[in-house]
């Protein structure tokens, strides 16, 4: 039986060691630091995940067979360095290959040098050059510019700026050290337009393996308006990355980014976590990041069915070949419930009450940033507890999710109440442009075989005017739709429908026509061939009387 240790304390953590337990192979998982929650499913050790000495040496003591790194900080600061020094088996890249999220600018570089798709950018060392090039930016037309500091900011070291003061405030911030040695160097890329969706994908240097997908809710408020946080909630699987996008992010990004560690030579054994915009199909990279996405991991966990100890275990010994990772197809949403304030200023130390109705709606609470006060659970973070359900479908697994989140009371929570409407309202959004036109010529083809009398009951021409009128009318307005790219599948569908309707309607009132035509008619044939009314007898003509005598 194993020992497992995992590096940590939010709700990425909480997920892996809610996995790791389940393993058969698995008799104990510790967690470093840990949090309240993670306490139910593991026993804590107080050891700061940046203590890197600390763990390994707690990792011998314990002869810990694997250790799972969490957070993206020990990566970079080289945890899987320390470890392998000391003989440990350990998931997660080396110091250098860490860079791939450590640095924007060594992963843009990356990303360029191996052809993997992704928004053109240039890098800056002072702010004057970097607003320039804003400058020179919407001069050129740019409808917005994404502004990032180079290093480590727990994701909210970007700003997507819709204009240039904007974004000239955001560099001078980062220069000016509001994010720390992170900030010293921006880089500057153009704005990808899409929905954005998660990606994560197993290496183990020869092999690399895609999981299911997720979508990711990085704003604070609903319908994704104001500053970027760690992540809102999340759901798994993301419509947007169909069968047809996911061989593309085979082909494109993961054989090009497994090549490219090879000639590298990064010691990359761990996970790959992939930030994509898809447009119309297409998939381009937004990030790199060296470790599981939090609140992601979330919805992907609860849909993992096998061994995940082994699958981890088998990365690292480079058999990843031999792995089984097996998936349900239920769905899964995992709403975050964060502290008043975040990501600004918030209070720690409010009670939770409510945990133990929300697990007995069937949901997991995987706790983010909670702690122990005595025998009750208090906040400990921005983020609190992501609440986790599943379902047949995305929609059944958001209400069982909402439920339980309504269970749950601390004072000043807060979460959003759109986690996974994006795929829930995927038909009215916009279709792919090709898909589009190809409906629209379907539509046409049917309106002609509407208008032609040849294929339906020949009709007067008050009706076959009526016919091109509509059919005009419902072609011209689906045409300019496309061309505005408003088009979606629920237009499309309706517009078949009111076609449809259309159609019946007007061949019923054709039919009803038709049979009183056809009565008049009937009853016009039919008048000649009645009795006709009896016409007097003729009079006899009268006999003249007899002449009188005196008369002959």
């Amino acid at each position: 039986m194993k020992k497992v240790l995992v590096v940590g304390s939010g709700g990425r953590e909480h997920a892996l060691v809610w996995q790791l337990k389940r393993s058969p192979q698995v008799k104990k998982v510790f967690c470093a630091p840990g949090n309240a929650g993670i306490a139910a499913d593991a026993e804590c050790v107080n050891i700061k995940v940046n203590q890197l000495d600390k763990l390994a040496d707690f990792a011998e003591k314990e002869k810990i067979d694997l250790t799972v790194v969490g957070p993206e900080a020990p990566l970079c600061d080289g945890i899987v360095d320390v470890f392998k020094a000391r003989g440990l088996k350990v998931f997660g890249p080396d110091k250098i290959a860490a860079q791939l999220e450590g640095s924007k600018d060594f992963a843009k570089k990356f990303m360029v040098k191996y052809g993997i798709p992704t928004a053109a950018s240039e890098t800056f060392e002072a702010p004057e050059a970097a607003c320039e090039y804003i400058d020179d930016q919407f001069d050129k037309g740019a409808k917005g510019i994404v502004v990032k500091a180079d290093g480590l900011a727990a994701g909210k070291g970007v700003l997507v700026a819709e204009n240039r003061d904007g974004a000239k405030d955001f560099v001078k911030e980062c220069f000016d050290g509001a994010f720390g040695a992170a900030g010293t160097k921006v880089v500057i890329e153009e704005m990808l337009l899409g929905e954005e969706a998660s990606v994560l994908a197993l290496t183990d240097g020869k092999t690399i393996v895609q999981m299911v997908s997720s979508q990711d809710h990085k704003r604070i408020f609903d319908n994704d308006r104001g500053p970027n946080t760690g992540g809102m909630g999340a759901y798994s699987p993301a419509p947007v990355v169909t069968k047809k996008v996911e061989q593309l992010i085979e082909t494109t990004i993961l054989k090009p980014f497994l090549k490219g560690i090879n000639e590298e030579k990064l010691n990359f054994r761990g996970v790959i976590f992939c930030g994509i915009m898809i447009y119309e199909g297409v998939p381009k990279v937004l990030e790199f990041n060296v470790r599981f996405g939090d609140p992601e991991i979330q919805p992907v966990m609860r849909r993992f069915e096998g061994d995940w100890y082994d699958v981890l275990e088998k990365t690292v010994d480079g058999k990843l070949d031999e792995a089984k990772l097996s998936w349900s197809k239920d769905a899964a949403v995992s709403v975050v419930i964060a502290s008043g304030g975040y990501p600004g200023e918030y209070e720690k130390g409010k009670e939770i009450t409510g945990l133990d109705r929300a697990g007995e709606c069937g949901a997991v609470v995987f706790h983010c940033g909670t702690a122990k006060k005595g025998d009750k659970i208090v906040t400990d973070g921005g983020r609190v507890l992501g609440v986790s359900a599943v379902g047949s479908s995305i929609y059944n697994a958001k209400g069982g999710a909402y439920h339980a989140v309504r269970q749950i009371e601390f004072e000043n929570m807060f979460y959003r109440n759109d986690i996974s409407n994006k795929a829930l309202l995927r038909h009215y959004m916009p279709m792919k442009t090709e898909k589009a036109w190809m409906c629209l010529l379907v539509m046409a083809l049917l309106c002609a075989a509407w208008i032609q009398p040849f294929f339906n009951q020949a009709c007067s021409v008050k009706w076959m005017i009526g016919k091109i009128f509509v059919a005009a009318f419902m072609l011209i307005r689906c045409a300019l739709l496309i061309r505005q790219k408003r088009f979606s599948v629920r237009i499309c569908v309706g517009s078949f429908v009111i076609i449809a309707i259309m159609a019946m309607m007007v061949s019923m009132f054709v039919k009803k026509e038709s049979e009183q035509k056809a009565a008049a008619a009937q009853a016009a044939v039919e008048a000649p061939a009645e009795t006709p009314a009896e016409t007097p007898a003729e009079t006899p003509a009268e006999t003249p009387a007899p002449a009188a005598d005196g008369q002959q």
